[in-house]
């Protein structure tokens, strides 16, 4: 084993985890340049304010220096739950966690006794659409030019569904 190896895991093992905290007002700033360095057509600031006033479940993760990590905002309703936006900053996506993220709203999904999840993803997100997959999402359909494009075009959205039973459970996973 290297030096090198050593200490790169002896740092890691040093690591806190990432915290999971409610949204508010005070991460407004974090969030709107992490959501403009992700997309090319990010939410607004109102989009965010509306949702918290609404009182819509919303989560940030911080890094262990206080950085945002990533946030999302659902919408509650009769038995189920809807993402609204699920973003990583773009500095620290494939660390999982938008898995953390998504876990976290299926732990409120279950403590709010929703028996499903749904949301939208861009069709050209291939990555997405995979985890949600292998998370036990179903496609369930299509939202036909649901998301601004470029050049003043319209992409389609795949929606998708999580089912829950009357446990609380994972249909997909038992």
């Amino acid at each position: 084993m290297s030096a090198q190896w050593k200490e790169a895991a002896k740092e890691a093992a040093n690591e806190t985890a990432p915290t999971l905290l409610p949204m508010t007002t005070a991460y407004l700033e974090a969030v709107m340049a992490v959501e403009a360095a992700a997309y090319p057509f990010p939410w607004s600031r109102g989009n965010f304010i509306d949702s918290l006033a609404a009182g819509y479940p919303a989560r940030v993760l911080r890094g262990e220096r206080g950085e945002l990590l990533g946030y999302f905002i659902a919408m509650g309703g009769v038995d189920e739950m809807h993402l609204l936006n699920i973003t990583v900053a773009p500095a620290v996506q494939g660390r999982g966690h938008a898995r953390t993220l998504i876990d976290a709203l299926i732990a409120l999904c279950h403590t709010q006794h929703a028996r499903e999840l749904w949301l939208e993803v861009r069709a050209s997100n291939a990555k997405a659409r995979a985890m949600y997959l292998h998370l036990g999402f179903t496609q369930v359909g299509v939202r036909k030019g649901y998301y601004p494009a470029p050049f003043a075009r319209r992409e389609d959205a795949v929606v998708m569904s999580l089912k829950f039973d009357a446990a609380g459970a994972n249909d997909a996973l038992g």
